[in-house]
């Protein structure tokens, strides 16, 4: 039952996520007060953020080609999942990358196409 919060949970935070963004992108290059929209990161949090996400990509693709991933959080330092032995714990892992990457990558995306509208 756990599992089914935690995933539904963030499939919902996912979707607000997506609604955020259209929203930003369907504004206009002016918000309510006359002033140019912003997008959600500025030019420091670009770069953090991309650079987070293809850190992130990258131990993505790195468990995937090893079938083992480290432990996502503070309770399991250094325990590694492997898909033979953990195949539950492994893809939950796996998820979450994956979620925080396509949400990274999102949040970059919606910056720039409000930064280099014409």
């Amino acid at each position: 039952m756990r599992q089914v919060i935690y995933y539904s949970l963030m499939l919902l935070l996912g979707f607000f996520w997506y609604r955020y963004g259209q929203k930003l992108l369907r504004q206009g290059p002016r918000d309510e007060n006359d002033e140019l929209a912003k997008g959600p990161l500025g030019p420091v949090g670009l770069l953090m953020s991309a650079g987070i996400a293809c850190t992130l990509f990258f131990f993505m693709m790195r468990g995937l080609i090893r079938r083992e991933i480290p432990c996502v959080g503070k309770g399991c330092q250094s325990q590694l999942y492997t898909l033979a032995a953990n195949a539950a714990d492994y893809w939950a892992n796996m998820f979450f990358l994956l979620w925080m990457v396509l949400g990274l990558g999102y949040a970059v995306y919606v910056t720039l196409r409000i930064w280099y509208r014409s």
